[in-house]
């Protein structure tokens, strides 16, 4: 038997029966915490796992856009909300077209604070707040769809498109769409200085904070984008550039705040503060991943320095297809002219960085392409260090020259993907853990697509 204390009882990994054991006697009642935390740490050993895998359960094709939000499927602009959780596809709730003037633009899932007293009931239910083409702002139930709060963004021909946190769950940021001017007015000489407009809300209750405009005159002549976390205004320029600016000063502090990824590449690098909440900073190209910290200048505590806390760099090989010398098969030594841009599709690249939150995971999607046929993975990073702990190949081909979403939710991976003809489709993974047994079957049985009809629409079983 081996002794309860010293060393090696402190080393040793912890035991998935013993902690659901305790579960179940009641170790965790006084503390809900305490209890999703050892559950969360069980998932994330469970899925890291080698033999753990991820299986298509099911896949559905819309006309329109898909969007996802923490275990819902929003369909038909929203109006359709389908669950991801179970491995059969349930519709939470359907409802009727809707004009185009109530078309929704974007949307946050709006989730209930812990530990604090909200003016209403339906406050302390998950909810979403959305966007509309005619610049409303709605609070609806993400349970039914019922709208809990209205607000119309005045107009002053601004045309607001996105929604993102500044701080998360707590104050929102809505972008307006990049304000271009007539081609009339552009003939005439009159020139278009306020490039963007950035409202910002306050969120249970819906309250307005302020708005900015972005100026050329003041930001430059090169601005891309603009995004608002944390406190931190972004401003991304052409060339890879990025600024960093005070918020509510919109002053200008911070030693290495100008930030090149010194990549060549036709899509432009992005950067954003970790929705982990550790002032740490991701910076995305097409080859490499930065994440960097933000500390105190030792001479100057008045003054902050960015720098590199570890890096995640895509597989390529030395020998790759961006090998200026080439030998033809009957030896001649061609040298090409041109080199390969870094995000060319021939070479593996970044397509999406996300974090999982619960799992306190850091995932990337990497794509390459030869010829037709796109393939693409999901890896699970470590987040504090940057190691690879999983990989998970996605199935279907991916089509470099349209858009993806990929999601990671804790035992769910989704792909949302547009096709030609504006046609889109979702593909649902769900873990599955020692499969020994079901590949035995499989390789018995052919694999067979079963078609189900639900609420008037077709999904896929594989």
């Amino acid at each position: 038997m081996r002794p309860a204390g010293g060393k090696g009882a402190a080393r040793r990994a912890p035991n998935a029966c013993r902690l659901l054991g305790r579960r179940a006697h009641g170790f965790y009642a006084r503390d809900a915490g305490v209890a999703l935390r050892k559950n969360m740490g069980l998932l994330r050993s469970l899925l890291c796992q080698e033999s753990t895998t991820f299986k298509n359960v099911w896949t559905t094709h819309s006309a329109s856009p898909i969007a996802y939000e923490r275990g819902r499927i929003y369909l038909d602009n929203y109006r359709c909300c389908i669950s991801s959780i179970a491995q059969e596809p349930r519709i939470l709730y359907q409802k009727p077209k809707c004009s185009k003037s109530e078309k929704i633009e974007d949307a946050l899932l709006l989730e209930c604070p812990l530990g604090e007293v909200l003016p209403n009931p339906s406050d302390y239910k998950s909810s979403l707040i959305v966007l509309t083409a005619q610049n409303w702002l709605l609070r609806l139930s993400a349970d039914s769809g019922e709208i809990l709060e209205k607000i119309y963004l005045a107009g002053s021909g601004c045309k607001f498109r996105y929604l993102s946190w500044d701080t998360p769950q707590e104050v929102m940021v809505i972008k307006s769409a990049q304000n271009k001017l007539p081609a009339a007015s552009r003939q005439a000489g009159i020139q278009q200085s306020v490039l963007f407009h950035l409202a910002v809300f306050q969120v249970l209750p819906l309250s307005f904070v302020g708005m900015l405009e972005i100026n050329k005159k003041i930001f430059g002549n090169s601005v891309t984008d603009v995004d608002v976390s944390n406190g931190i205004l972004i401003v991304m320029y052409s060339m890879g550039l990025v600024r960093l600016y005070n918020f509510q000063a919109i002053t200008e502090q911070a030693k290495n705040g100008i930030q090149d990824m010194k990549c060549c590449s036709l899509e432009p690098d992005w950067i954003y503060f970790h929705p982990d909440m550790s002032g740490r900073i991701i910076h995305v190209g097409p080859n490499l991943i930065k994440v960097l910290k933000l500390k105190e200048v030792e001479s100057n505590t008045d003054q902050t320095e960015i720098s590199e806390d570890f890096i995640i760099v895509a597989n390529r090989e030395e020998n790759c297809v961006n090998s200026s010398v080439t030998v033809t098969a009957s030896g001649r030594v061609v040298k090409k002219r041109y080199n390969l841009l870094d995000d060319d599709p021939e070479q593996e690249t970044f397509k999406i960085v996300d974090y999982e939150d619960e799992l306190d995971l850091l995932s990337t999607v990497a794509v390459t392409q030869i010829g037709a046929d796109g393939r693409a993975h999901l890896d699970l990073h470590c987040n504090e260090q940057g190691i690879l702990l999983k990989s998970i190949p996605l199935l279907e081909s991916w089509d470099v020259t349209y858009s993806h979403e990929v999601y990671f939710d804790r035992d769910t991976v989704l792909h949302i993907e547009q096709k030609p003809n504006r046609r889109f489709s979702c593909y649902v993974y769900q873990m599955v853990c020692d499969t020994a047994k079901e590949d035995e079957c499989s390789r018995c049985e052919k694999t067979e697509r079963v078609f189900c009809k639900k609420g008037g629409r077709i999904f896929e079983y594989i």
